[in-house]
């Protein structure tokens, strides 16, 4: 698919998801790498994605993080790779996303934390960015 054409898509489904179903950025990054990569995911996934916005807003690890490593161990388990391998690409990402964005951390990425006076859904431009991060990885990666 061409890249232009995976922005727009991953854009509109960003804004959907924040704006229309109010969901956080891990859940939102799930969403948007299973429609991506056409791989269905069970609810229980969605369940477990509820408090992974740093944490349930503590600013711990990222949620855009979190959401990739759970879609990684999905795919590289559907793609055949064992424990070791699919440890291995995480670490990777990890290590790459770092490099990318600076850190992994919700604290770091979104300093302002979640405060009340905080206008909603401030990281949809950066979940853009890292979901085509994450798509571009995959695709090197793991396809």
């Amino acid at each position: 698919m061409p890249e232009k054409k995976i922005k727009n898509i991953v854009t509109t489904m960003v804004h959907e998801n924040y704006w229309i179903n109010d969901y956080n950025c891990a859940t939102t990054t799930l969403i948007v790498l299973s429609e991506l990569f056409n791989t269905p995911l069970e609810q229980q996934v969605f369940y477990a994605s509820r408090g992974m916005y740093g944490a349930g807003g503590f600013r711990a690890q990222c949620g855009l993080v979190e959401g990739t490593l759970m879609f990684l161990g999905i795919l590289g388990t559907e793609k055949g790779l064992d424990d070791p391998a699919i440890a291995d690409l995480c670490y990777k990402y990890a290590e790459e996303f770092t490099k990318e964005f600076g850190s992994l951390l919700c604290r770091d990425l979104r300093p302002e934390g979640f405060d009340d006076d905080n206008p909603p859904h401030l990281c949809e431009d950066l979940t853009v960015k890292s979901i085509l991060f994450s798509e571009r990885f995959i695709t090197v990666n793991l396809l």
